[in-house]
């Protein structure tokens, strides 16, 4: 039987979280979880992750393990929140311990647990999640992030599936992830999606976000490896490693900082868990500083 999956679009950042359940046992997992942000206002809202809450318990699923496919940079993760309301674990990829040396640094993190320990489980390439009757294989998927993952799901020995692939992908018309954030590199993101691409064709795609490519007036989440190696723009059958990676080069130098990147980033390289309280009983995000003059900071 295959699993259930339920898709959540957060139209606010554009991101798909999933409720993915083993029919068999009632057993779940929320996968990409969003916080409610208000970057304006400083305010942060749980109503998304309760809308899936409220699913799993209307349909009797059990929610066993809060998986993230990486850190993400355009919007705050809702894990803590669920680990409190279900006791579920929160799992992201083992190299998560790079990208917290990359950033620690950067906002001078303070009281990060060290190695990954804000997160609950650090998973290994090809590393196997039992899910009630799904296996679940972590595939590493590098290029986007250092510690990108993603989620196959199989039905006891089938070879086909569905694999959750976070930023690795977008839809078959729209492209590909950016590879200019910090760890980040196209050529490595390029051998990344041919992992994927060499799956089975009928293996079902299931995307992070959407933005709706130019003619599609509908948002989409799930694509084919077959849609992927026939449209895609970026790495459709023919397009070579060296095109990738002059594309994505010169078209990741164009793009803007994602709206929430500092405030994503320092949440999420800590399992999604803010900062503690200062004296005042108030927690504080930081805006690291840079100035052409160090005269314009006096």
């Amino acid at each position: 039987m295959r699993p259930h999956i339920q898709a959540f679009f957060d139209l606010s950042t554009n991101t798909v979280s999933y409720l993915l359940g083993a029919p068999a046992t009632r057993e779940a997992a929320i996968i990409d979880p969003v916080l409610d942000w208000d970057h304006k206002a400083g305010t942060a809202d749980t109503r998304s992750a309760e809308n899936i809450l409220t699913a799993a318990d209307s349909e009797g699923w059990r929610i066993t393990h809060i998986l993230e496919t990486h850190v993400h940079a355009d919007h705050l993760s809702a894990a803590p929140f669920l680990k409190a309301r279900t006791g579920a674990p929160i799992g992201i990829g083992s190299r998560i311990t790079e990208v917290q040396r990359i950033f620690r640094p950067v906002f001078n993190l303070e009281g990060m647990a060290p190695d990954g320990g804000d997160f609950d489980l650090r998973f290994e390439n090809g590393a196997r999640l039992r899910l009630g009757g799904l296996d679940i294989e972590v595939m590493h998927l590098p290029g986007h992030t250092p510690a990108c993952i993603g989620y196959h799901v199989r039905v006891g020995n089938a070879d086909t599936g569905d694999v959750f692939v976070g930023d690795t992908l977008f839809m078959h018309d729209y492209g590909t992830a950016r590879c200019d954030f910090p760890g980040g590199d196209a050529r490595t993101l390029f051998h990344s999606i041919q992992r994927l691409l060499a799956l089975p064709p009928e293996t079902r795609l299931w995307m992070c976000h959407d933005y709706k490519a130019p003619g599609r007036d509908s948002f989409a989440w799930q694509s084919t490896v077959a849609e992927q190696r026939a449209h895609n723009p970026h790495v459709r059958d023919g397009k070579t490693e060296e095109e990738f990676v002059a594309f994505r080069t010169t078209r990741d130098a164009t793009l803007a900082a994602p709206t929430l990147l500092l405030p994503s980033i320092q949440v999420n390289v800590r399992a999604g868990r803010f900062p503690p309280a200062e004296s005042n009983g108030v927690r504080y995000l930081k805006v690291p500083v840079t100035a052409a003059a160090t005269a314009v900071l006096e």
